[in-house]
């Protein structure tokens, strides 16, 4: 009998012990459930106000677009999503947005793999095309060249040479060289002078295809000002037309002036924030 209930009371202290575990671990699964329910639910406005954001950018470029009285299709939007993760990548691509801009080349090959594994190589039955709009270093003319679609940015005979040696796809790299038009001091871009000596190098590598022109202009809120910048741009590659009918392509306006741009004709508005929102900043750590 004593063994008996000695078992029992043994019994008694497990089921004791199994069912507070099991209120805790009931608890706890209600508190992640409402975590999780949550989560989803700020993911989902994340999702909507990016969308939103997207489609009133496009809203805006027809409108300006129609003011200018340009013809429809006579430009693209570059979806520039740097320091922005593939999710918010693949909700825009989701929503028919096809070419997509980096500046980063480090961040710019994870996300293009991490896109490819959310959404395949193909969204409505086009893929999507990379362009890198950022600086180019010499040491990562290799991974632009292999990795991406069209490069914004040649500045140099060096580096244009070099995005030719390393391209290894069937198609050419689609280039456009950068001009410093205002002659800015430390500011990426060949000189107007120097231009067409780096169109003729470009020209003749069998791995790029020399498609424009495309510029970073320093900041104006003056619309005039910044019409007048973009106009410039838009005369200079008419100087080249006659004699190089490819080069058809011009990459200016971001946010803050692609109404200039599109009103002088741009063909490709590089357009981050007014889709993606701000972007986060980079604290890097402190000098030693």
């Amino acid at each position: 009998m004593a063994g008996l209930l000695t078992e029992s009371r043994t019994r008694q202290r497990e089921m004791a012990n199994q069912k507070q575990f099991c209120s805790f671990d009931s608890d706890k699964i209600h508190v992640m459930t409402a975590r999780a329910h949550s989560n989803q639910d700020n993911a989902q406005t994340i999702r909507d106000d990016l969308a939103l954001r997207y489609l009133s950018t496009l809203d805006q470029i027809r409108e300006q677009i129609r003011c200018c009285r340009r013809p429809e299709g006579s430009m693209k939007l570059i979806a520039v999503s740097k320091q922005h993760p593939a999710e918010a990548v693949a909700t825009v691509a989701k929503l028919g947005q096809r070419d997509f801009g980096e500046n980063y080349v480090q961040e710019s090959l994870s996300k293009i793999q991490a896109v490819t594994a959310l959404l395949g190589n193909r969204v409505h039955s086009q893929p999507l095309c990379w362009h890198f709009v950022g600086h180019v270093q010499s040491r990562k003319c290799k991974d632009i060249a292999q990795n991406f679609d069209w490069v914004h940015t040649i500045d140099s005979p060096k580096i244009a040479q070099r995005l030719d040696a390393f391209r290894n796809r069937p198609t050419p790299l689609q280039s456009l060289i950068q001009v410093n038009l205002q002659n800015e001091f430390g500011k990426s871009g060949v000189q107007v002078d120097e231009l067409s000596d780096l169109a003729d190098v470009v020209d003749d590598l069998p791995n790029l295809a020399l498609k424009g022109l495309m510029i970073i202009p320093r900041p104006e809120s003056d619309f005039a000002r910044q019409r007048k910048v973009f106009q410039q741009l838009r005369e200079l590659l008419e100087t080249y037309q006659s004699c190089r009918p490819d080069m058809d392509q011009l990459s200016m306006g971001m946010t803050n002036d692609m109404a200039a741009a599109i009103c002088e004709g741009t063909t490709m508005v590089r357009i981050g924030t007014a889709i993606f929102g701000p972007r986060k900043p980079i604290h890097k750590p402190p000098v030693q």
